[in-house]
């Protein structure tokens, strides 16, 4: 039998059954849901982490120690 026609052929009552139960279950399920999203950790907010900042003078120490460092790799080379 079809499922429109066997739902034609139900009782009012049932229809209210019907309807109750399915109010129900979406109900239910709602709960569930909402279970589930407390279960889950949220996250602590933006975890990006702010960049530190160098100066120019510092940038400039660094970019001289490893033209020493590698200066002294290519002097160990040619030896």
């Amino acid at each position: 039998m079809d499922v429109k026609q066997s739902l034609l052929n139900l009782s009012a009552a049932k229809l209210r059954k019907a309807t109750a139960l399915k109010e129900r279950i979406e109900a239910l399920h709602t709960e569930l849901q909402n279970l589930i999203i407390e279960a889950v950790p949220k996250p602590l907010g933006n975890v990006m982490r702010k960049r530190r900042a160098m100066s120019a003078a510092a940038r400039a120490r660094m970019r001289e120690a490893a033209k020493a460092r590698w200066a002294k790799i290519r002097s160990g080379k040619k030896s």
